[in-house]
């Protein structure tokens, strides 16, 4: 999330806690670390300077509470002004009345279309039923890319594509599903001109009468998407944001620290392509992740989340009771996959995302996924008993993979070697560093 932004922060964090001494010169060298790497992911100069200079007297003239280190407390100011950059809260969105109507607005080439899809499958998560109407006459093929999005989420969708009166198909939406829980309706991008958003705004809301207008604001514009917060909260009492596109701009800080300079209330953020990279913003848990502090309260989440529980429990009891088979990992690889790339949750982790590199967990996932193909070209009885794999059989299952045999023993050892470190683990009751090496070094070769 923000790439180098973080990577950045998260190596001026780990320079201090290496350093014996934490004196004027190494306050002063971290705090020059903190506003390159800010200035690098564009937010405001004047900003940077006066987040510097806070954290810079804060670290001198503090003194640290009982019990804390002087690197820990100046570590903690890192972490609270940093967090007091991006606002102390996070805005929650609050089902409260049925129909629940979201309006949602963006100039075009903002990623508003693609954010209602993922903002559908969150709402799915949390045990809601959205429908989309479509009210963009304008963008061709806007309708058919929400058929398709609607079709893979399962869920309701109005529109007409020979209608060219937005606010025809609002009421005509609104009245089809008025028994809905929740409504989203999606507009036509904007070009430019804040105003004629707004004005776009005003006549739907006339109509609409939306629970809640959303304004989504693309975050590789940086500093400039202030601007549009800016002009959208002072509009509507009922606005908030999602910034999309925080998956590797360089301009990613800028857009956040510019939007939340406007008091504008930033509700969620998109970190990626995929429908599932959509979170929640929260700035002490953003702030915590940047910094390489981990999340768990978010990886607790995610995991509750995207987890089946009855799987999740007879896989871990046939791992600790060395009954462990392919099936088993197989249900493993698929809920590791429906927790989101492997780069975010090991960010989740404390003291782990940064010390694994993001070579390894892309070659990981990608070995993952080789390792799903081949065991899907596997029986039943293969997969419940791996032991049986002997060459003939291994042959078969690498032509219908489509890869060397040396591939399918590859996988086979990553198994045996899974089993046997799991079944170390249920002996030992707790997982040994050495057993955690053990697994993950299996990638690395």
């Amino acid at each position: 999330m923000l790439g180098n932004l973080g990577e950045s922060l998260s190596n001026s964090v780990k320079k201090l806690a290496g350093m014996t001494v934490v004196d004027k010169k190494t306050v002063k060298e971290v705090v020059k670390d903190i506003q390159r790497a800010l200035i690098q992911s564009d937010v405001n100069v004047q900003l940077v300077f006066k987040l510097s200079k806070r954290i810079e007297d804060r670290a001198l003239n503090e003194k640290p509470p009982k019990g804390i280190t002087a690197r820990e407390h100046v570590i903690t100011i890192i972490y609270e002004e940093m967090v007091n950059l991006l606002g102390k809260e996070a805005s929650k969105l609050e089902i409260n009345e049925k129909p629940f109507k979201i309006l949602f607005l963006g100039l075009q080439g903002s990623g508003k279309t693609t954010t209602i899809g993922k903002l559908s499958k969150y709402l799915i998560k949390k045990g809601y039923n959205p429908a989309i109407v479509c009210t963009d006459t304008w963008r061709p093929a806007a309708y058919e890319q929400l058929k398709q999005l609607t079709d893979e989420l399962d869920i309701s969708l109005y529109g007409d594509p020979e209608n060219k009166d937005a606010l025809d198909l609002a009421k005509k939406g609104l009245e089809k599903f008025k028994n809905q829980r929740i409504i989203i309706f999606d507009t036509a991008g904007r070009h430019k001109q804040e105003a004629d958003l707004i004005e776009e705004m005003n006549q739907l809301d006339k109509v609409i009468d939306p629970s809640e207008s959303i304004l989504v604001v693309d975050g590789t514009i940086g500093q400039i998407a202030g601007e549009q917060a800016k002009a959208f909260s002072q509009a509507t009492d009922i606005g908030s944001i999602i910034i999309s596109k925080l998956d590797g701009s360089g301009k990613g800080g800028g857009a956040l620290s510019a939007v939340a300079e406007t008091g504008a209330p930033i509700k969620f953020i998109g970190t990626g392509e995929k429908i599932d990279d959509f979170e929640v913003f929260d700035p002490e848990r953003f702030i915590s992740r940047l910094l390489g502090m981990g999340d768990i309260q978010s990886l607790i989440e995610k995991a509750e989340e995207n987890i089946d529980e009855d799987i999740a429990k007879n896989t871990m009891n046939n791992l600790m009771s060395g009954k462990f088979t392919l099936v088993d990992m197989q249900n493993q690889f698929e809920m590791m996959n429906n927790m989101g790339p492997m780069q975010q949750v090991m960010n989740m982790i404390p003291g782990l995302g940064n010390k694994v590199p993001k070579e390894f967990t892309q070659m990981t996932e990608n070995k993952i996924d080789s390792f799903k193909i081949m065991m899907s070209s596997m029986t039943q009885e293969e997969m419940e008993n791996p032991k049986i794999i002997k060459k003939s059989r291994a042959q078969r299952i690498a032509r219908g993979a489509g890869v060397d045999e040396k591939e399918i023993k590859e996988l086979l050892k990553y198994y045996n070697n899974t089993k046997k470190a799991m079944k170390g683990i249920g002996k030992r009751g707790g997982m040994g560093g050495r057993n955690v090496n053990r697994l993950m070094g299996q990638f690395m070769r």
